[in-house]
């Protein structure tokens, strides 16, 4: 079968075509992102509204372009999906009425994915990986432990309080005076600082849940650096390290505590699947591929270019579905939160409540 799927849930402008085998295979047939990074980074953030606005102007050109890559015709397709949430609702507005408008037009079927499953059922297009697997999301937006049991088949072990870790990350650069996105400034930064010079907390560290808060390392960070101001380029550079270890520390505990929570209620997964742009980052993919190796699993990451937001795993989590006849109609709305399960919640919840006991 073969999907065009749309992506607009932030700052990307994606469109791609991906092809899906009897055998349960994928195959990319063409990727098209057009980011808005420059646009945003004078603002040190996404701007919502200049956000949509982009999406507006450029989407119709990027669906074309992915179209013209893949060398098919609208006739071809068997469906075309779009990301319908969570995220900014102005743009996932743009994304999913341009797919209504495609499938309407071409007489094809709608699927609307949820922007998480995408990301969750990546790691099956890249290497055909079987459920059940644990997925550590961790981006800008999300922070999340979950397991993924099947399409349409999650259970949320743990999330954040507050701030995602892709998000603290570019908290931190800002306060620091460091360029957007954050992440790969703090990286580079902290490459040549010390780790052990600020004692900042590990939020949330040894507890039984797999939970996360970022917000209080953000405020610490924050106090040690007002306290030393003005800011040497070594104190940026050693504040960079300092937060980055920690974080990374998280990471380890919490991690360890979703994967025993899974094995409890599930047993061993076949992977330990690292998706969402914060495993870019060398120590954190490090420390997954130790506590991966820790915990008797394998450390599956897809490449960057998919781990980010991209048309491709919206195509093919429309693949996933569509090959289980799971359909959508043309009304089905835009939606800025949902949960990857309506029940992940619930069930999350009570298997965290059992981890106390």
């Amino acid at each position: 079968m073969l999907v065009l799927g749309i992506e607009t849930t932030c700052d990307e402008t994606a469109a791609a075509v991906v092809e899906r085998h009897d055998d349960g295979s994928g195959h990319i047939v063409s990727n098209i992102v057009s980011s808005q990074l420059d646009v945003h980074a004078a603002f040190g953030g996404v701007v919502p509204e200049i956000a949509a606005r982009a999406h507006v102007e450029t989407l119709d050109h990027v669906v074309a372009q992915a179209m013209h890559a893949a060398g098919r015709r609208y006739d071809e397709l068997d469906a075309v999906a779009a990301a319908a949430g969570p995220g900014l609702i102005g743009g996932v507005i743009v994304g999913l009425t341009t797919a209504k408008a495609i499938a309407l037009v071409h007489g094809k079927p709608l699927i609307a994915v949820n922007h998480l499953e995408a990301h969750a059922l990546t790691a099956r297009l890249t290497d055909r990986t079987l459920f059940p697997y644990c997925l550590f999301l961790a981006s800008g937006g999300h922070t999340q432990i979950l397991a993924v049991r099947g399409v349409g088949n999650y259970v949320r072990l743990g999330t954040t309080h507050d701030d995602a870790i892709g998000e603290a990350f570019d908290k931190t650069a800002k306060l620091l005076g460091l360029g957007y996105p954050g992440g790969p400034q703090v990286e580079q930064q902290a490459a040549r600082g010390d780790a052990r010079r600020f004692p900042l907390p590990r939020p949330m560290q040894h507890r039984r849940d797999a939970d996360f808060s970022l917000s209080g390392l953000k405020t610490a960070l924050r106090l040690e650096a007002e306290a030393i101001a003005p800011l040497s380029d070594q104190d940026i550079a050693d504040l960079c390290a300092s937060f980055q270890q920690a974080v990374v520390d998280v990471i380890d505990d919490r991690l360890r505590a979703g994967l025993r929570m899974f094995r409890a209620r599930f047993g061993a997964p076949s992977a330990l699947v690292a998706a969402g742009g914060v495993a870019a980052n060398r120590a954190v993919r490090a420390t997954l591929t130790q506590v991966a190796l820790d915990c008797g699993t394998v450390l599956i990451a897809p490449p960057q270019e998919l781990c980010t937001d991209n048309g491709a795993m919206i195509a093919w989590a429309g693949c996933e579905r569509l090959a289980l006849g799971l359909t959508d109609p043309l009304d089905v709305a835009p939606r800025a939160r949902w949960p990857l399960d309506e029940i992940a919640a619930a069930e999350g919840a009570r298997l965290r409540t059992a981890a106390y006991k």
